[in-house]
């Protein structure tokens, strides 16, 4: 059998489970998941090789009307996903009807790449609800595969790998076979940071901050990291460390105990807090911090 590559590309609205999907794929927690919309700021690949194939699944940011220059960026993330995917996974849930963004729809009708319509959450859902739904996306992306999934339970997660494989162009490995991403490991690292903010605080302060490695240091036997959480205001900044520093110290040691899972090792994290004015709407600012 000839060998098969290519680029699958994940997109959908936010909260419909797009990172728990891609962490299911490929085997391993590569993006970070809460509750709360926008958690997925970047494109984010995760590789799984195989004897005869290798795919190179990307998650990225929830569909959203930008507000800040932030989320422009976010959508250019989005928007690359059509320009080279070899197929294109729309995630949606049992909850969301396909009318939630049209505009979005009407590009998955006209796209050059195979599309497979992955519908989430079927644990939340009755089945003839189900086949309603299955039906009312069957007419209205016509060239698209359906198929009904639930990440969260692992239900026909391997039937999708399956159709998948089916739909993979003919090609060379694109990465080494022992490669997982294309991400460094201060990546994750910052995304495991800010996880934590997500998990630990609400309204705007999680929406608000950004992590930034300032130093990543390795020895034998421990990694020794300092991190700065750049905020928008000065009292976003009080909110965030807390009362003597209580709540910047949960945040440090929930994200240590995850840091130290992922690299294998001791680690040490200090964590900083610094004051960025506006940075979402920073062009200069937000191509530092790598948008």
């Amino acid at each position: 059998m000839a060998f098969k590559s290519g680029f699958v590309n994940i997109v959908g609205n936010p909260n419909v489970g797009k990172s728990t999907l891609l962490n299911e794929l490929v085997g391993e927690k590569l993006s970070i998941i809460t509750s709360k919309a926008q958690t997925t700021r970047h494109r984010i690949l995760g590789i799984v090789n195989g004897e005869e194939f290798q795919i190179i699944f990307s998650d990225t940011p929830g569909i959203v009307k930008p507000v800040y220059k932030l989320h422009e960026s976010m959508m250019k993330f989005v928007r690359s996903a059509f320009t080279d995917a070899d197929i294109i996974l729309y995630v949606t849930d049992v909850i969301e009807t396909y009318d939630k963004n049209a505009h979005f729809i009407e590009k998955l009708t006209k796209a050059g790449a195979p599309v497979i319509v992955v519908i989430n959450k079927t644990d939340l859902s009755r089945p003839e609800a189900l086949e309603l739904l299955i039906a009312e996306w069957n007419t209205h992306v016509p060239k698209a595969a359906v198929i009904p999934i639930s990440a969260k339970t692992k239900f026909n997660v391997p039937q999708l790998l399956d159709m998948i494989l089916e739909k993979l162009p003919e090609g060379p490995a694109y990465y080494p076979v022992d490669s997982l991403t294309d991400k460094p490991e201060r990546f994750f690292v910052t995304e495991i940071v800010r996880e934590k903010i997500f998990l630990n605080y609400q309204q705007e302060i999680p929406y608000s901050c950004e992590v930034v490695i300032d130093s990543f240091k390795e020895a034998d036997d421990m990694v020794r990291i300092n991190a700065i959480i750049h905020v928008m205001r000065e009292s976003q900044k009080g909110i965030l460390i807390g009362h003597k520093g209580e709540m910047l110290k949960k945040v440090g040691t929930q994200a240590r105990i995850d840091i130290e899972k992922f690299l294998g090792k001791k680690v040490y994290i200090g964590l900083q807090v610094k004051v960025a004015v506006d940075w979402r709407n920073n062009e200069k600012i937000l191509k530092r911090f790598g948008y």
